[in-house]
Protein backbone atom coordinates (compact mmCIF):
# COMPACT_ATOMS: atom_id res chain seq x y z
CA UNK A 1 0.00 0.00 0.00
CA UNK A 2 1.25 3.49 -0.86
CA UNK A 3 2.20 5.86 1.95
CA UNK A 4 -0.54 8.35 1.05
CA UNK A 5 -3.18 5.63 1.43
CA UNK A 6 -1.75 4.51 4.78
CA UNK A 7 -1.91 8.09 6.03
CA UNK A 8 -5.48 8.60 4.77
CA UNK A 9 -6.63 5.37 6.43
CA UNK A 10 -5.08 6.49 9.71
CA UNK A 11 -6.14 10.15 9.88
CA UNK A 12 -9.35 10.80 11.79
CA UNK A 13 -11.94 13.21 10.36
CA UNK A 14 -13.58 15.41 12.98
CA UNK A 15 -16.77 17.10 11.73
CA UNK A 16 -17.55 20.73 12.59
CA UNK A 17 -14.22 21.51 14.25
CA UNK A 18 -13.08 24.17 15.02
CA UNK A 19 -16.38 25.57 13.74
CA UNK A 20 -19.45 24.31 11.86
CA UNK A 21 -18.80 23.23 8.29
CA UNK A 22 -15.10 22.46 8.81
CA UNK A 23 -13.81 18.88 8.61
CA UNK A 24 -10.68 18.75 10.76
CA UNK A 25 -8.04 16.22 9.63
CA UNK A 26 -6.70 14.91 12.94
CA UNK A 27 -3.19 13.43 12.80
CA UNK A 28 -3.36 12.14 16.38
CA UNK A 29 -3.95 8.52 15.25
CA UNK A 30 -0.87 8.82 13.00
CA UNK A 31 1.16 9.76 16.07
CA UNK A 32 0.08 6.50 17.73
CA UNK A 33 1.68 4.49 14.88
CA UNK A 34 5.51 4.55 15.21
CA UNK A 35 6.17 2.60 11.97
CA UNK A 36 3.99 5.07 10.05
CA UNK A 37 5.75 8.05 11.66
CA UNK A 38 9.07 6.59 10.57
CA UNK A 39 7.84 6.09 7.01
CA UNK A 40 6.47 9.66 6.86
CA UNK A 41 9.72 11.14 8.13
CA UNK A 42 11.82 9.06 5.72
CA UNK A 43 9.72 10.29 2.79
CA UNK A 44 9.99 13.94 3.84
CA UNK A 45 13.72 13.69 4.50
CA UNK A 46 14.25 12.07 1.10
CA UNK A 47 12.64 15.12 -0.54
CA UNK A 48 14.89 17.67 1.21
CA UNK A 49 18.16 15.91 2.09
CA UNK A 50 20.06 17.24 -0.94
CA UNK A 51 18.97 20.86 -0.44
CA UNK A 52 21.47 21.89 2.26
CA UNK A 53 18.82 22.93 4.78
CA UNK A 54 20.19 25.05 7.66
CA UNK A 55 17.01 25.01 9.74
CA UNK A 56 13.44 23.75 9.86
CA UNK A 57 10.87 26.36 10.95
CA UNK A 58 7.69 24.68 12.15
CA UNK A 59 4.48 26.17 13.44
CA UNK A 60 2.82 25.17 16.65
CA UNK A 61 1.55 22.87 17.72
CA UNK A 62 1.23 19.94 15.34
CA UNK A 63 3.95 21.28 13.04
CA UNK A 64 6.42 20.90 15.91
CA UNK A 65 5.96 17.14 15.95
CA UNK A 66 7.25 16.29 12.49
CA UNK A 67 9.24 19.53 12.16
CA UNK A 68 11.52 18.67 15.05
CA UNK A 69 12.02 15.12 13.79
CA UNK A 70 12.79 16.49 10.31
CA UNK A 71 15.37 18.90 11.75
CA UNK A 72 16.98 16.04 13.66
CA UNK A 73 17.09 13.79 10.59
CA UNK A 74 18.40 16.61 8.36
CA UNK A 75 21.01 17.43 11.04
CA UNK A 76 19.98 21.07 11.21
CA UNK A 77 18.48 23.57 13.61
CA UNK A 78 14.84 23.62 14.67
CA UNK A 79 12.98 26.95 14.83
CA UNK A 80 9.70 27.05 16.73
CA UNK A 81 7.15 29.44 15.24
CA UNK A 82 4.48 30.22 17.81
CA UNK A 83 1.29 32.12 18.36
CA UNK A 84 1.75 35.70 19.52
CA UNK A 85 2.96 36.10 23.10
CA UNK A 86 4.26 32.55 23.58
CA UNK A 87 8.01 33.00 22.99
CA UNK A 88 10.14 34.31 25.88
CA UNK A 89 12.73 36.41 23.99
CA UNK A 90 12.48 39.34 21.56
CA UNK A 91 10.29 38.38 18.64
CA UNK A 92 9.29 39.36 15.16
CA UNK A 93 5.60 38.88 14.34
CA UNK A 94 3.52 38.40 11.20
CA UNK A 95 -0.26 38.57 10.87
CA UNK A 96 -2.03 36.31 8.37
CA UNK A 97 -5.44 35.00 7.34
CA UNK A 98 -6.66 31.46 7.97
CA UNK A 99 -9.40 29.60 6.14
CA UNK A 100 -11.66 30.43 9.12
CA UNK A 101 -10.27 33.68 10.61
CA UNK A 102 -6.99 35.51 11.19
CA UNK A 103 -4.04 35.11 13.54
CA UNK A 104 -0.50 36.26 14.27
CA UNK A 105 2.66 34.18 14.64
CA UNK A 106 6.10 35.00 16.00
CA UNK A 107 9.67 33.77 15.92
CA UNK A 108 12.68 34.94 17.88
CA UNK A 109 14.59 37.81 16.23
CA UNK A 110 17.77 35.70 16.29
CA UNK A 111 16.18 32.49 14.96
CA UNK A 112 17.46 32.91 11.39
CA UNK A 113 20.81 34.19 10.22
CA UNK A 114 21.24 35.93 6.87
CA UNK A 115 21.58 33.43 4.03
CA UNK A 116 20.29 30.43 5.96
CA UNK A 117 18.20 28.04 3.90
CA UNK A 118 15.09 27.33 5.94
CA UNK A 119 12.48 24.63 5.32
CA UNK A 120 8.98 25.60 6.48
CA UNK A 121 6.98 22.68 7.91
CA UNK A 122 3.44 22.29 9.18
CA UNK A 123 1.09 19.34 9.43
CA UNK A 124 -1.55 20.71 7.07
CA UNK A 125 -1.73 23.09 4.10
CA UNK A 126 -5.08 24.86 3.65
CA UNK A 127 -4.93 28.45 2.35
CA UNK A 128 -1.18 28.79 2.88
CA UNK A 129 -1.63 31.65 5.35
CA UNK A 130 0.41 30.20 8.20
CA UNK A 131 3.20 28.86 5.97
CA UNK A 132 3.28 32.10 3.98
CA UNK A 133 3.54 34.15 7.17
CA UNK A 134 6.37 31.89 8.34
CA UNK A 135 8.10 32.41 4.99
CA UNK A 136 7.71 36.18 5.41
CA UNK A 137 9.28 35.99 8.87
CA UNK A 138 12.24 34.05 7.44
CA UNK A 139 12.70 36.52 4.59
CA UNK A 140 12.37 39.42 7.05
CA UNK A 141 15.41 38.05 8.87
CA UNK A 142 17.30 37.74 5.54
CA UNK A 143 16.89 33.97 5.40
CA UNK A 144 15.99 31.98 2.30
CA UNK A 145 12.81 29.93 2.13
CA UNK A 146 14.21 26.63 0.82
CA UNK A 147 10.92 24.75 0.68
CA UNK A 148 7.54 23.97 2.18
CA UNK A 149 6.72 20.60 3.72
CA UNK A 150 3.33 19.27 4.84
CA UNK A 151 1.81 15.94 5.74
CA UNK A 152 -1.64 16.93 4.39
CA UNK A 153 -2.78 19.23 1.57
CA UNK A 154 -6.41 20.33 1.31
CA UNK A 155 -6.52 20.55 -2.48
CA UNK A 156 -9.96 22.19 -2.54
CA UNK A 157 -8.34 25.26 -0.94
CA UNK A 158 -5.75 27.44 -2.74
CA UNK A 159 -2.80 26.94 -0.36
CA UNK A 160 -0.46 25.13 -2.74
CA UNK A 161 -1.11 27.64 -5.52
CA UNK A 162 -0.82 30.60 -3.12
CA UNK A 163 2.61 29.47 -1.89
CA UNK A 164 3.82 28.67 -5.40
CA UNK A 165 2.72 32.10 -6.67
CA UNK A 166 4.09 33.99 -3.67
CA UNK A 167 7.44 32.22 -3.17
CA UNK A 168 8.05 30.45 -6.47
CA UNK A 169 8.24 27.12 -4.62
CA UNK A 170 5.90 24.20 -5.10
CA UNK A 171 5.00 22.78 -1.67
CA UNK A 172 5.75 19.15 -0.88
CA UNK A 173 3.02 17.12 0.83
CA UNK A 174 2.33 13.44 1.34
CA UNK A 175 -1.46 13.23 1.07
CA UNK A 176 -4.12 15.37 -0.56
CA UNK A 177 -7.84 15.60 0.12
Amino acid sequence: MQLSEKIKQTIRDVQDYPKPGIVFRDITPVLADPPLIKEIVQEMVQEFRSQQIDAVAATEARGFIFGSILAHELNCRFIPVRKAGKLPFKTRSQQYDLEYGSASIEMHVDAVRPGWRVLVHDDLLATGGTAGATGDLIKGLDGIVAGFSFVINLSFLPGAQNLTNRFGIKPHYLVSY
